[in-house]
């Protein structure tokens, strides 16, 4: 009976084991991938084009009239904020200099969560 239990534990070990790390292998190669298509709407100079105001790690050219995006988990810890405020800024501040992109149509829903997740983990 030990040796039943024991070969039983040993493959449900190895069984959550291999489940564990295919789970977290279709996570990360699905986040990153969105990170990456937000990262390429981020500095598309036809999208976000973020880098014509912030600083980016990464980015070339980056602008310096806007605030660096660094420790974005810090400033914004409820993603939702940090959606907002990349789809219309002026919700918060109507004197921004950042466009508006969802509403003048810049950006679509999608790419607004893309682009903030991206941010988001930077």
């Amino acid at each position: 009976m030990r040796k039943l239990f024991r070969k039983l534990l040993v493959t449900m070990s190895a069984v959550a084991v291999v489940s564990a790390v295919g789970f977290s292998a279709s996570v990360v190669a699905g986040g990153g991938s969105d990170l990456e298509q937000g990262k390429k709407l981020a500095f598309d100079k036809k999208k976000g084009n973020c880098l014509a105001c912030h600083l980016i790690a990464g980015g070339d050219m980056a602008g310096n009239i806007a605030p660096p995006l660094v420790a974005m988990k810090a400033r914004f810890p409820d993603i939702k904020t940090l959606k907002a405020q990349i789809s219309d800024a002026r919700v918060k501040n109507p004197n921004t200099i950042m466009p508006p992109f969802k509403p003048h149509g810049i950006l679509t829903s999608g790419e607004i969560d893309k682009i903030a997740a991206y941010i988001h983990s930077l």
